[in-house]
């Protein structure tokens, strides 16, 4: 479980400043939740990167060479027919089925890896329970950090949040 502090605020530039100023202090930034994207709260932001890209190349790859095998096999090995002098590996004939077939399987790949990396569906969050979240979605900016242990900062935390433009402060347990 961790310990979240969310601060809401009332327009993009507030937010941009407190999760700057956040960095500075060494308060750990959790995430921003935004109606539009905020470019200079990205940044502040400690996101692992994406693996969507590399589930889909793998994806897209490993069904690739399945279904070039497959026809490999099928046409080399099993079958083999002789037809006018031509190699029974006529590779370029081939490469339509993998090729179509790969990119099925790395978009699908994709699509599960974004719901895997996003903890999609979920219908129910803890945010969902803070006072006035609802409105992020329209004219709120909200900004979770990561609540200080000790009792000192947690006080000067919530302070500094409500200096810095917050119009509301609330804490959470994820």
């Amino acid at each position: 479980m961790t310990d979240v502090v969310i601060a809401q605020f009332s327009d993009a530039i507030r937010l941009a400043n407190a999760a700057r100023a956040a960095r500075r202090k060494d308060y750990r930034v959790l995430d921003a939740f935004t109606p539009f994207p905020v470019e200079d709260v990205i940044e502040c932001l400690e996101l692992p990167p994406s693996r969507i890209r590399f589930a889909m190349l793998a994806g897209g790859v490993a069904m690739a060479a399945l279904a070039y095998g497959l026809e490999y096999f099928s046409a080399v090995v099993d079958y083999p027919y002789n037809s006018g002098g031509r190699p029974l590996d006529a590779w370029p004939a081939f490469m339509l089925v993998p090729f179509a077939t790969g990119i099925l399987l790395a978009s699908i790949c994709g699509v599960i890896a974004f719901l895997a990396e996003t903890s999609l569906p979920r219908l129910h969050h803890p945010l969902f329970d803070v006072d006035g979240f609802d409105r992020v979605s329209q004219d709120c900016f909200a900004l979770a950090l990561i609540r200080p242990v000790s009792a000192g900062d947690q006080r000067e935390m919530m302070a500094w949040l409500r200096d810095s433009g917050a119009q509301l402060v609330s804490e959470l347990e994820l």
